[in-house]
């Protein structure tokens, strides 16, 4: 994954709490925690660099990390190809250019996720839907994801919808 993934180190701040200090990107970033204890939610956040897959590299994160419930709380960057699922589709549509990314939300789990996205172009056009495998980036995506330690995230069918939908399970 190209040394996509933040150094942790910790520190102590002068409010007793928890500082974790990530070298991003040649960068510090300074998060607080206010607990140490191993069900304690944790965040990861990743840089993507030029030229790599979105839902490539969130599927290593989560597999990497054995992620069994996670969401998607911040993303900010650029892409230059756009693989989106349009409402009420079946096919991806694809995009190319130079796009903002404004909005990424959704979840993650090992082996699967759900996420939409909305991107706007340069004239501030903005598109959403359901991603696809396919998304660039341009010049960089910070992500932010925080995990669920007391839950389990999985699919099932459901007969309403005609959908594998999500169910939450507590560990």
């Amino acid at each position: 994954m190209h040394d996509t993934f933040a150094t942790v180190s910790r520190a102590r701040s002068r409010a007793g709490r928890r500082s974790f200090a990530l070298v991003l990107a040649g960068a510090w970033l300074a998060l607080t925690s206010c607990a140490s204890s191993p069900a304690t939610p944790q965040t990861f956040v990743v840089r993507l660099k030029p030229g790599q897959e979105l839902v490539t590299e969130l599927r290593a994160l989560a597999q990497r990390d054995q992620l069994r419930a996670a969401s998607v709380v911040s993303a900010v960057g650029s892409l230059t190809d756009v693989s989106l699922r349009l409402a009420n589709k079946e096919e991806t549509t694809r995009y190319s250019g130079h796009f903002e990314v404004v909005s990424l939300s959704g979840y993650l789990a090992a082996g699967e996720f759900h996420l939409h996205m909305a991107v706007s172009d340069g004239e501030g056009r903005t598109i959403g839907g359901h991603v696809m495998e396919g998304n660039r980036v341009y010049t960089t995506l910070v992500i932010a994801v925080q995990e669920h330690p007391h839950l389990i995230y999985r699919r099932e069918f459901d007969p309403q919808s005609g959908y594998d939908e999500l169910v939450v399970e507590r560990r």
